[in-house]
């Protein structure tokens, strides 16, 4: 396949092309998600009941569903100009060696030494809790990504950090862990015996792998019963989406530098980050009625929430000490099999994601973790970066997609974030290569126990 001259295979924007501004996606909706609700009213949420919870700008910023761009203050954009701009990169040797006439980009967010996206939000949450004058903050990880983010963050602010990372994650990526604590941090496996809801979890469900809900549930007990601290959270809030626009901003910037418009936009879901960034301005072109584009959301087959959960109002933690949230859930309750990939674990999804989904305006499609796990070797082998296994389950449907352009001889644009890099994801290769990794997927009846704990909701 012979490359356009025109378009290089790493497009690098300039330091002043970065965005000065996040984009708040929710401005643009003409159906808003629904509000949080207090689990012992059932009212909306007011700032002053979060207030105890999260930092008052932050909190600001997760009730505002009307100002379409908040100005990134000046602090953060430049710790951002330590790895932002992030360069979006060309997929030319994945488009020869799967013979497609499909142009393939893909947005690199590992070039940093967290690893991964989450840097973008953990700067910002860190800078508004140092600017409050807070101590420090609490926080749960799965893969240990968001963690490592926010050690790194809170280390270069001076701030506490205390991270809950869920405990098959804990075993399973003990170098993720080595790395929160050289920034400072310190680790706890979730569930534990430091809280209240953590021994509760451990009686209930004893041996227990845990789950982000379980972390959450800890992490927040914490916060509240700790003078000078607040929690922040790597995903599903709609302040977290909101810092993470950066990616779709720059990307979109950068494509149409080219004249490139892409076909399909593919993201990772977990509880939403990654994929909210990713699509936001292209989402906000489509609401607007400037454009069209194909979102597809990538769950893991263990743990479906938008494929196979309810839209429906549910605790955000298993402890259900949290606000409750309208979402695709699968119940928080929920805990899934001990996946690796451990950035895909929550029961449920944004509710800007998910009332998006609820709309049609994007798609959303489940893959089996050995399925997924062949495509991260395969772009390995071809690209040469070793993806997060979050990542590659954006990776297994790029390259399904393309070969569906392959077969009918659609030349479509592919667009999908590389969220970060699998490197300390070792054991889950190690498990996969040696044939010891299984593709364990809920029953329709194991689901509907879940289901039928929901809270009820007037």
């Amino acid at each position: 396949m012979k490359h356009e001259e025109k378009i290089p295979y790493k497009i690098y924007l300039e330091e002043s092309e970065m965005p000065r501004a996040w984009y708040n996606l929710r401005a643009d909706m003409k159906k808003k998600p629904a509000p949080l609700l207090n689990p012992a009213t059932h009212k909306p949420m007011k700032a002053e009941e979060l207030a105890g919870v999260f930092c008052d700008e932050l909190i600001e910023q997760e009730l505002d569903e009307d100002t379409a761009f908040f100005e990134i203050p000046e602090e953060i954009r430049n710790f951002y100009k330590m790895y932002r701009p992030s360069p979006l990169i060309r997929a030319y040797c994945l488009e020869e060696k799967l013979g497609t006439p499909a142009r393939i980009y893909y947005k690199f967010e590992g070039n940093n030494t967290s690893g991964s996206h989450k840097l973008n939000s953990a700067i910002a949450q860190a800078y508004y809790a140092k600017k409050q004058g807070l101590k420090g903050v609490t926080t749960e990880t799965g893969a240990g990504q968001w963690g490592t983010a926010l050690s790194m963050a809170c280390s270069y602010l001076g701030l506490d950090c205390k991270v809950y990372m869920v405990k098959c994650s804990y075993e399973q990526k003990p170098f993720r862990r080595e790395v929160m604590r050289t920034y400072g941090a310190s680790v706890t496996p979730s569930p534990s015996m430091e809280t209240e809801v953590g021994r509760k979890i451990l009686e209930k469900h004893p041996g227990t792998t845990g789950s982000l809900g379980c972390a959450i549930s800890e992490a927040v007990e914490k916060a509240v019963t700790s003078e000078g601290y607040r929690y922040v959270l790597g995903s599903v809030l709609n302040q977290v989406l909101l810092h993470q626009s950066v990616i779709g901003l720059e990307t979109k910037t950068a494509l149409d530098r080219y004249g490139v418009k892409p076909d399909i936009i593919i993201g990772c879901a977990g509880g939403g980050s990654n994929l909210g960034g990713l699509i936001a301005p292209f989402m906000g072109e489509k609401l607007r009625g400037e454009a069209d584009y194909r979102f597809i959301a990538v769950e893991p087959a263990s743990c479906p929430s938008l494929t196979r959960g309810v839209y429906a109002y549910d605790f955000c933690d298993t402890g259900m000490v949290c606000p409750l949230a309208k979402m695709y859930t699968l119940g928080s309750d929920f805990i899934p099999s001990a996946n690796h990939a451990g950035g895909l674990r929550y029961h449920g999804m944004s509710s800007i994601l998910s009332e998006l989904y609820d709309q049609g305006l994007m798609e959303a499609t489940s893959v089996k973790q050995t399925e997924v796990f062949e495509a991260a070797e395969y772009f390995a082998r071809i690209e040469g970066i070793l993806p997060a296994p979050e990542s590659a389950h954006a990776i297994r449907v790029a390259i399904d997609e393309a070969l569906r352009c392959k077969e009918t001889g659609e030349e479509k644009t592919i667009v999908f974030g590389l969220t970060g890099t699998g490197y300390f994801d070792m054991v889950a290769y190690e498990k996969f290569h040696d044939g010891m990794m299984n593709d364990y997927i809920p029953t329709d009846e194991e689901l509907a126990a879940y289901r039928a704990k929901l809270p009820k909701i007037e």
